[in-house]
C-alpha cells in the first residue's frame, strides 16, 4: 500500500461512517455497471477498477450532496452520480495510457500494456458510455450537462497537451489552461453533480468553483510527484511526463531558473535513467517546492469560497478533502 493510499484511507475515516458507507455503495455500483457488460470489454475494465484509486471525485460528489441529510431518493442519485464521474475518470486514464505508451498505472500493468492498443481504446470508450448511461437514467439535465461539459473540456485539454508535446517553450498560462481543462473540470463537475443530486442546486456554482480550485491544486501536486517521487511511491516511472513529452509546471519553473534546462532536447529523454537525471536537475532549482506552494495557495483560496455557504461540520469535511489534494507522497 502506498503512502498516498494510506493518507486517503485516513481521510475517509475522518469524514464519518455515513459517507464511508456510501463510498462503499459507489464502489459496488461501479462493479455492477462494469461487470454487466460483454466479458471481452468488461474484463480489462474490471482490472482498471480493481487497481483502486483515491476516489476523491466520488467523495466530492457525496460531500457536496450533503448525503447525511439526503433522503433515500437523493442518496441513490448521489451514488449514481459518484459512480458516473469515477467512470469518466477511469476512461481518461485508460485512454491516456494509450497516448502516453504507458506500461504502469498504480503499480500495475496498464490495459494498454496488457491487452494492446485496440482493446484499451475500446475499454476507455465503454467506460465513457456507461458513465453517461448511468447519469442519463436520473433524468436530470443539469447533471448530464455538467458531466458533458467536463468531458468536452477533458478532450480539449488532451488536444492541447498533444499539441504541446516535446515543446520546451510552453508557457505557464498555457500549462494552467491545459490543466484546468484536463483535470479541474472533472473536479468542478463532481461538485456540481453532488449539489444537484443532493437537492441543493443553489450551491452548484460555489461548490463547482471550489472543486475546480481543488482539482487544479491536485494536478500541480501530481506534477511535483512526477519529479520527486519514486516508482514505489506512485506506481509510475519517475519522470513519466518527461518520457512522454509532457511539459509540466516544475519543468517550466525550473527552466526559468536554470537556462541550461532549456537546451535539453526533450525527445532525447528516452530512458528512466535519463528522466531521473533531469528530475534531479529540476529538484536542484527548488521548483517543486514552489509549485507545491502554489497548490497550497489554491487550496486556501478554495476554502475561502466556502465562507458562509456551508455548515461548520460540512466545512470540516470539505477542508479535509481539499487538503488531501496536496498531501500526497513527497
Amino acid at each position: 500500500m502506498t503512502g498516498d493510499t494510506r493518507a486517503f484511507r485516513a481521510l475517509v475515516e475522518t469524514v464519518g461512517e455515513s459517507i464511508t458507507a456510501r463510498l462503499s455503495d459507489v464502489e459496488r455500483r461501479l462493479t455492477e455497471l462494469v461487470d454487466a457488460r460483454d466479458p471481452r470489454a468488461s474484463g480489462p475494465a474490471l482490472e482498471t477498477l480493481r487497481a483502486g484509486g483515491k476516489r476523491l471525485r466520488p467523495l466530492l460528489v457525496l460531500t457536496c450532496g450533503a448525503i447525511d441529510d439526503a433522503d433515500e431518493t437523493q442518496q441513490r442519485a448521489l451514488i449514481s452520480a459518484g459512480a458516473a464521474v469515477e467512470l469518466v475518470h477511469m476512461a481518461t486514464l485508460v485512454h491516456d495510457d494509450v497516448l502516453d505508451d504507458a506500461a504502469l498505472r498504480r503499480g500495475r500493468p496498464t490495459v494498454y500494456a496488457e491487452h494492446g492498443r485496440e482493446r484499451a481504446v475500446q475499454t476507455g470508450d465503454m467506460l465513457f458510455a456507461i458513465a453517461f448511461e448511468e447519469l442519463a437514467a436520473s433524468g436530470d439535465a443539469d447533471q448530464v450537462r455538467a458531466l458533458s461539459e467536463a468531458a468536452s473540456g477533458l478532450a480539449t485539454g488532451e488536444l492541447l497537451q498533444r499539441e504541446d508535446a516535446w515543446n520546451a517553450t510552453v508557457t505557464r498560462d498555457r500549462y494552467l489552461l491545459r490543466c484546468s481543462l484536463k483535470t479541474a473540470r472533472l473536479f468542478e463537475a463532481a461538485a456540481q453533480l453532488g449539489a444537484h443530486a443532493g437537492g441543493r442546486p443553489e450551491l452548484a456554482p460555489t461548490l463547482g468553483a471550489f472543486g475546480a480550485k481543488v482539482g487544479l491544486a491536485f494536478q500541480l501536486a501530481d506534477d511535483v510527484l512526477d519529479v520527486v517521487a519514486s516508482t514505489e511511491q506512485t506506481g509510475k516511472t519517475r519522470g513519466a511526463d518527461l518520457l512522454d513529452g509532457t511539459v509540466n509546471l516544475p519543468l517550466i519553473v525550473a527552466t526559468e531558473r536554470d537556462a541550461s534546462l532549456g537546451d535539453v532536447e526533450l525527445r532525447s529523454i528516452t530512458t528512466a535513467e535519463r528522466a531521473a537525471e533531469i528530475c534531479d536537475r529540476i529538484v536542484a532549482t527548488g521548483a517543486p517546492d514552489d509549485v507545491l506552494a502554489e497548490a497550497r495557495k489554491l487550496i486556501a483560496d478554495a476554502k475561502e469560497l466556502l465562507d458562509g455557504r456551508v455548515t461548520r461540520t460540512e466545512r470540516s469535511v470539505f477542508e479535509s478533502i481539499a487538503d488531501q489534494a496536496v498531501v500526497r507522497n513527497k
